[in-house]
């Protein structure tokens, strides 16, 4: 999907910026690599990050990127709106360039949506009046200041590319580093939700995730030592907390028949528990490589 936009973006010029693509294929086969030559472009380059994780492709994109001074990021299960760059690239400009400007991701469903995902509003993300200032930022939709990222010494961690959170993570540590990061509203992009996620197990099982992510990165920005320490017993109490509301609120919307309720509440349950386990010291590996061999 991404490659069917690649050629535009490529041809993006202005007065002071010009734009090639750089396409990461973390298959070891490098199935990608003759989509990107199709397209018969030289400003469109193809390179393979053998490595599995997001973490290893995101690096290989810093460092491919050595020569650039401003890097954007867009996952290849996403379509970029039209103006996705421009709207980054003016705003990094108005906003005195900032060493980040993120952007809207909007959900599109491959199916009909069950109501109950539907009443608890999973699928949203969050929007902003443009040149708000944020200090988390999720990768999907990001514009990076090269030399900014350099100078603050940040990068994706590599234990993170299978369980995910490598983006809360750089983001935080560069907002850590006093480095400004913003927010454009008019740049958006839609995340094509396949089948396989439009489903109760699947939001479950991500809520596990993200509460595992929670409290993984809790425990890693907090110093170590006894900070770590009160950060795991913050994050185990935490997610008791929202397992027991949860679970209250769940049964409530049972009893109202509240789909909204019994959504939500599920959810809850589900982010606490993988909280609990984040502070336990299990990592969730939610973005593991799935070999088969025929």
């Amino acid at each position: 999907m991404l490659l069917a936009h690649a050629d535009s973006a490529a041809r993006l010029r202005g007065p002071a910026f010009t734009a090639d693509v750089l396409v990461v294929d973390n298959d070891p086969q490098g199935s990608g690599r003759d989509a990107a030559v199709a397209i018969g472009d030289k400003r469109i380059r193809s390179v393979v990050e053998p490595h599995p994780g997001i973490s290893a492709v995101r690096n290989r994109a810093l460092d491919e990127a050595a020569g650039s001074r401003l890097l954007a990021f867009i996952d290849d299960d996403e379509h970029p709106h039209d103006g996705w760059l421009e709207h980054l690239l003016a705003t990094w400009v108005a906003a005195d360039e900032p060493a980040a400007v993120a952007g809207r991701v909007v959900a599109s469903f491959a199916g009909p949506l069950d109501p109950w995902l539907e009443a608890g509003a999973f699928y949203v993300r969050r929007s902003m009046p443009t040149g708000s200032s944020i200090d988390v930022a999720a990768a999907g939709n990001l514009l990076l200041d090269l030399d900014q990222v350099r100078a603050a010494g940040v990068r994706f961690a590599d234990d993170l590319g299978l369980s995910g959170g490598e983006d809360t993570l750089f983001s935080r540590q560069l907002h850590a580093a006093g480095r400004r990061m913003v927010w454009c509203d008019e740049s958006a992009i839609t995340d094509l939700v396949p089948l396989d996620r439009m489903t109760r197990r699947w939001v479950l099982k991500r809520a596990w995730s993200h509460g595992n992510s929670a409290s993984v990165l809790r425990i890693r920005l907090s110093g170590g030592g006894l900070k770590a320490v009160t950060a795991r017993i913050t994050s185990v109490v935490g997610g008791a907390v929202r397992i027991v509301a949860g679970a209250l609120r769940w049964a409530f919307g049972m009893i109202t028949r509240s789909l909204r309720h019994q959504a939500r509440g599920a959810r809850a349950v589900w982010r606490g528990g993988g909280m609990v386990s984040g502070a336990a010291g299990v990592v969730y590996q939610e973005y593991a490589r799935k070999d088969v061999t025929a």
